[in-house]
């Protein structure tokens, strides 16, 4: 995710206001942030979803897959935020059985009525309607991206210049806010949704577009394949007034969703996407994994972009008339940004939201690599200077890369997870060069595909490479903090 533009705002919001706080509350410097323990694993998650434009609700019915993850479990604790829940069951064939649950507001605490063991699948059922809004109201306590995980633009069409739209924004712990799921980095399933909007509209998820049904009621249900595990925080819908510009990448689908009158310049803000895919292909040693790759772009979106697997939102700046893209593409290094999470973020997936280096450092420092690439050195030294210099404005010596203590997650999408991550990055790569560098990554990216990971992990691709101990560089670098001083 690209939240810098966004950090920026909030900090400079947050200096001015520092001096009316109350004193700080530093008890969280004692709570040890644990990876989510797994008691029950995700293995698929079906979706059947129509929004209601005229509440900003959206109806919802959930077939959850699930299996034990070790030890036998007669319970099942499900994520599902500010829900009215009409039904639990668990699905016996073509048979229901009515299950008992308790809920808060929060959590979904679901009796199974019996104990599975590990590796024994079952199927639960929800049927809820999901209250974005109200549950934003009621519990929002000033967290950076918001709560609610799914948001209505303009939903009655009553701002004359503004598009109807829906999308959602699953990082950190949202989507649990328009389905029921384990919202946890370590988790991961295949998906299926259906997605029921008035005809007019166009509507993107993950995975790829199976078929459209068109219904009597003047709408359209879409259904959407996702056939490859990914994380919960990753699963993405998008809904409205499209134009759809298509393009393509070794046969695979490459989509830009803009705002019509944006359809005629799609391909001069997004058209380097293909190249991008060829060129991070060839230095990680991995063909782009998915069925395909979609951007779209959101009124009002809440951050600079989101990687959601195989399907991107960018904040609607993306959009750059003629006039605009003479000067070239403002952005450029977001797009590059976006799609190396497909690799380092979707294809391998951060353990913990303390090891969010593994997501964004690498993000953060693809847009260097690309620099490097496409303009030159001097435009890859360029970049890296400027990642250097934004971290070095933030005064964050003293955050460690790693951090298993911090107040609330969001925090961890800081200077230090993006900019210095990618310094670090780039530090590493000079120091064992470049053929061990990419080689490394190659490791890393198949030794933990479709799984979720830890620094220590990457430590060790690079060590397994190199045939060098490295401890002593992430020991400095990753679980340590700080950064060199010069004096001239």
């Amino acid at each position: 995710m690209n939240r810098l533009i966004l950090l920026a705002i909030t900090l400079t919001i947050a200096s001015a206001a520092h001096s009316q706080q109350p004193p700080a509350d530093n008890s969280w410097t004692k709570v040890y942030r644990a990876s989510a323990t797994r008691i029950n694993d995700l293995v698929h998650t079906k979706l059947d979803v129509r929004p209601d434009y005229s509440n900003s609700h959206l109806y919802g019915k959930a077939w959850i897959t699930l299996q034990p993850h070790f030890y036998a479990t007669d319970s099942l604790n499900l994520d599902a935020k500010g829900m009215e829940i009409k039904k639990v069951a668990m699905i016996n064939g073509t048979k229901e059985q009515q299950l008992k649950y308790d809920y808060n507001d929060f959590n979904l605490r679901i009796n199974l009525g019996r104990n599975f063991k590990a590796g024994e699948k079952y199927t639960v059922y929800v049927e809820y309607t999901a209250k974005p809004d109200e549950f934003e109201e009621k519990y929002q306590r000033n967290q950076l991206l918001g709560i609610k995980g799914l948001y209505f633009i303009n939903p009655k069409g009553e701002e004359k210049d503004k598009p109807t739209q829906i999308w959602t924004q699953g990082e950190t712990e949202s989507n649990s806010a328009w389905f029921p799921t384990i919202d946890a980095t370590n988790q991961r399933c295949t998906q299926e949704i259906t997605i029921t909007v008035p005809e007019k509209y166009v509507t993107l998820s993950n995975g790829k577009l199976v078929s459209q049904k068109k219904n009597s009621d003047k709408t359209r249900s879409d259904y959407w394949k996702m056939e490859l595990p990914h994380a919960p925080y990753l699963f993405f819908m998008g809904i409205g007034d499209y134009t759809v510009v298509k393009d393509s990448w070794k046969g695979k689908e490459v989509n830009y969703y803009v705002e019509p009158e944006y359809g005629a310049v799609a391909k001069k803000i997004f058209g380097n996407t293909p190249e991008m895919m060829t060129f991070f292909s060839k230095i990680t040693g991995v063909d782009f994994p998915w069925v395909k790759y979609s951007q779209i772009t959101g009124r009002d979106y809440v951050a600079g972009a989101m990687e959601n697997t195989t399907a991107t939102i960018h904040q609607n700046f993306a959009q750059q008339d003629a006039r605009e893209l003479i000067d070239g593409n403002s952005w450029e290094g977001t797009i590059a940004h976006e799609l190396f999470h497909q690799w380092f973020g979707d294809y391998v997936t951060t353990e913990s939201w303390s090891n969010l280096t593994l997501n964004e450092s690498f993000a953060d420092y693809s847009q260097t690599l690309w620099s490097e690439y496409k303009q030159g050195k001097d435009a890859g030294d360029a970049e890296n200077y400027q990642g250097l210099q934004g971290y070095l404005r933030s005064h964050s010596e003293d955050k460690n890369l790693v951090r298993f203590y911090y107040q609330d997650r969001e925090e961890m999408f800081d200077a230090v997870s993006y900019q210095k991550g990618g310094r670090i990055l780039h530090m590493l790569r000079n120091l064992v060069g470049d053929s061990a560098f990419f080689r490394s990554l190659n490791v890393y990216l198949n030794t933990n595909k479709f799984k979720s990971a830890e620094a220590h992990q990457l430590r060790l691709a690079f060590e397994e490479v190199t045939g060098r101990d490295l401890n002593w560089f992430f020991n400095q670098w990753y679980f340590s903090n700080g950064n060199p001083e010069a004096e001239i």
